[in-house]
């Protein structure tokens, strides 16, 4: 099952994608995509935080920061994977080092990245940040940076077969319902 799973920061999203991933797995590997390049020690905390998460759980950690459709050449096709976010990953794209100037194509390249792999895998959980519904108005940079995720998480829920958005602890379903029944009911 492929599912797009989007809510606030800190709303304990990551820790149910790694329920779901898990509850997917047959026989095959149990991946975690690792997209967060640290840039402080903010960064390294939630880094630490959800390694401790999933220590124990079977998790192989794969590092792809960019390029994500490079991830199909290390893992087996036939596992299960979580990948961990599609925010970080756009951020890691859009500003990419060493001199950080606006990639304003980033959003094409990773929402094609991301379909390839989304159609090369039978089971997957795919982590993005909901970020469209502040009130507050937003340099143009950000605005950028907004609407280049919108664009990735839409074709990324258009392509998964169950949308979640995480809100307060709730999961929400918006697509797959009858699908995913079977699935939360082993996750509770």
């Amino acid at each position: 099952m492929r599912i797009f799973m989007s809510g606030g920061c800190k709303n304990g999203k990551s820790y149910y994608a790694q329920h779901l991933a898990k509850a997917q797995q047959q026989a095959g590997a149990l991946y975690y995509v690792a997209t967060m390049q640290s840039a402080d020690s903010e960064d390294d905390g939630r880094i630490i935080r959800h390694r401790q998460e999933r220590d124990g759980w079977g998790f192989i950690t794969v590092e792809q920061p960019n390029n994500i459709e490079e991830l199909l050449d290390k893992c087996d096709c036939g596992g299960s994977f979580l990948l961990d976010s599609v925010t970080a990953l756009l951020a890691n794209e859009m500003f990419a080092p060493p001199d950080y100037a606006v990639d304003e194509n980033a959003a094409v390249k990773i929402a094609d990245g991301l379909l390839k792999v989304i159609r090369s895998v039978e089971n997957i959980v795919i982590v993005s940040d909901y970020i469209y519904s502040d009130a507050a108005l937003y340099d143009e940079l950000t605005e950028k940076y907004r609407a280049a995720l919108a664009e990735i998480d839409r074709a990324a829920a258009k392509a998964c077969d169950v949308v979640l958005e995480a809100a307060y602890t709730n999961v929400i379903v918006h697509k797959g319902g009858e699908m995913f029944g079977e699935l939360y009911a082993q996750i509770g």
